[in-house]
Protein backbone atom coordinates (compact mmCIF):
# COMPACT_ATOMS: atom_id res chain seq x y z
CA UNK A 1 0.00 0.00 0.00
CA UNK A 2 1.38 3.39 -1.04
CA UNK A 3 0.76 6.20 1.42
CA UNK A 4 2.49 8.75 -0.77
CA UNK A 5 1.94 9.55 -4.41
CA UNK A 6 4.98 10.93 -6.27
CA UNK A 7 4.69 14.32 -7.96
CA UNK A 8 1.47 15.15 -6.14
CA UNK A 9 0.80 17.39 -3.17
CA UNK A 10 -1.40 16.74 -0.15
CA UNK A 11 -4.50 18.62 0.94
CA UNK A 12 -5.37 17.59 4.47
CA UNK A 13 -8.63 17.93 6.36
CA UNK A 14 -7.68 17.19 9.96
CA UNK A 15 -9.84 16.15 12.90
CA UNK A 16 -13.26 16.88 11.42
CA UNK A 17 -15.61 16.07 14.29
CA UNK A 18 -19.10 15.07 13.16
CA UNK A 19 -22.13 13.71 15.05
CA UNK A 20 -23.82 10.80 13.37
CA UNK A 21 -25.29 7.33 13.55
CA UNK A 22 -22.67 4.60 13.15
CA UNK A 23 -22.56 1.12 14.61
CA UNK A 24 -24.38 -2.15 15.12
CA UNK A 25 -25.47 -1.89 18.75
CA UNK A 26 -29.03 -0.68 19.48
CA UNK A 27 -27.85 2.45 21.32
CA UNK A 28 -25.55 3.31 18.38
CA UNK A 29 -28.50 3.01 15.99
CA UNK A 30 -30.62 5.57 17.85
CA UNK A 31 -28.14 7.97 19.48
CA UNK A 32 -25.76 10.18 17.54
CA UNK A 33 -22.13 9.85 18.55
CA UNK A 34 -18.89 11.66 17.81
CA UNK A 35 -17.17 10.51 14.65
CA UNK A 36 -13.68 11.82 13.89
CA UNK A 37 -12.72 12.07 10.21
CA UNK A 38 -9.34 12.79 8.63
CA UNK A 39 -8.91 13.10 4.88
CA UNK A 40 -5.73 13.49 2.83
CA UNK A 41 -6.21 14.16 -0.88
CA UNK A 42 -3.33 13.85 -3.35
CA UNK A 43 -3.55 16.64 -5.91
CA UNK A 44 -1.27 18.55 -8.27
CA UNK A 45 -1.43 22.08 -6.86
CA UNK A 46 1.18 23.56 -9.22
CA UNK A 47 -1.25 25.47 -11.44
CA UNK A 48 -3.06 27.05 -8.49
CA UNK A 49 0.31 27.96 -7.00
CA UNK A 50 1.26 29.80 -10.20
CA UNK A 51 -2.07 31.41 -11.06
CA UNK A 52 -3.30 32.19 -7.53
CA UNK A 53 -6.80 31.60 -8.98
CA UNK A 54 -9.45 29.70 -7.03
CA UNK A 55 -10.70 27.93 -10.16
CA UNK A 56 -7.30 26.22 -10.41
CA UNK A 57 -7.54 24.87 -6.85
CA UNK A 58 -9.45 22.00 -5.31
CA UNK A 59 -12.30 23.45 -3.27
CA UNK A 60 -11.76 21.61 0.00
CA UNK A 61 -14.60 23.53 1.63
CA UNK A 62 -17.12 22.03 -0.82
CA UNK A 63 -15.71 18.53 -0.28
CA UNK A 64 -15.82 19.00 3.51
CA UNK A 65 -19.45 20.13 3.36
CA UNK A 66 -20.34 17.04 1.31
CA UNK A 67 -18.61 14.79 3.86
CA UNK A 68 -20.41 16.50 6.77
CA UNK A 69 -23.80 16.16 5.08
CA UNK A 70 -23.15 12.50 4.30
CA UNK A 71 -22.06 11.56 7.82
CA UNK A 72 -24.84 13.55 9.49
CA UNK A 73 -27.50 12.18 7.12
CA UNK A 74 -26.38 8.57 6.86
CA UNK A 75 -26.53 5.66 9.24
CA UNK A 76 -24.09 2.93 8.18
CA UNK A 77 -23.60 -0.10 10.37
CA UNK A 78 -19.84 -0.42 9.84
CA UNK A 79 -16.90 1.96 9.97
CA UNK A 80 -15.58 0.10 6.91
CA UNK A 81 -18.60 1.27 4.94
CA UNK A 82 -18.38 4.90 6.08
CA UNK A 83 -14.65 5.23 5.40
CA UNK A 84 -15.16 3.90 1.84
CA UNK A 85 -18.08 6.27 1.23
CA UNK A 86 -16.05 9.28 2.39
CA UNK A 87 -13.17 8.28 0.11
CA UNK A 88 -15.57 8.19 -2.84
CA UNK A 89 -16.98 11.63 -1.93
CA UNK A 90 -13.49 13.11 -1.79
CA UNK A 91 -12.43 11.94 -5.25
CA UNK A 92 -15.83 12.63 -6.81
CA UNK A 93 -15.70 16.18 -5.44
CA UNK A 94 -12.99 17.27 -7.88
CA UNK A 95 -11.43 15.58 -10.89
CA UNK A 96 -7.99 16.76 -9.77
CA UNK A 97 -8.04 14.52 -6.68
CA UNK A 98 -5.97 11.51 -7.79
CA UNK A 99 -5.86 9.54 -4.54
CA UNK A 100 -7.20 9.78 -1.02
CA UNK A 101 -6.44 8.50 2.43
CA UNK A 102 -9.36 8.54 4.85
CA UNK A 103 -9.53 7.61 8.50
CA UNK A 104 -12.68 7.35 10.57
CA UNK A 105 -12.53 6.95 14.32
CA UNK A 106 -15.17 6.32 16.96
CA UNK A 107 -13.81 7.96 20.14
CA UNK A 108 -16.26 6.21 22.48
CA UNK A 109 -16.32 2.75 20.88
CA UNK A 110 -14.04 0.92 23.30
CA UNK A 111 -13.77 1.30 27.01
CA UNK A 112 -10.21 2.17 28.08
CA UNK A 113 -9.24 3.22 24.52
CA UNK A 114 -9.05 6.80 23.28
CA UNK A 115 -10.66 5.67 20.02
CA UNK A 116 -10.91 2.91 17.44
CA UNK A 117 -10.83 3.49 13.73
CA UNK A 118 -9.94 2.47 10.22
CA UNK A 119 -7.67 4.12 7.67
CA UNK A 120 -7.82 3.37 3.94
CA UNK A 121 -5.91 4.59 0.90
CA UNK A 122 -7.61 4.49 -2.50
CA UNK A 123 -6.78 5.79 -5.96
CA UNK A 124 -9.25 7.65 -8.12
CA UNK A 125 -9.30 4.69 -10.54
CA UNK A 126 -10.21 2.24 -7.75
CA UNK A 127 -13.08 4.39 -6.55
CA UNK A 128 -14.55 5.66 -9.79
CA UNK A 129 -13.36 3.05 -12.28
CA UNK A 130 -11.73 5.61 -14.55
Amino acid sequence: MHLTTPNLDKIEIKDLLVRGILGINPEERKNRQDILVNVTMWVDTRQAGISDAIEDAVNYKTITKAILAHVEGGAPMLVERLVAEIARIAVAGDERVQAVQVSVEKPTALRFARSVGITIYRSRDELLGE
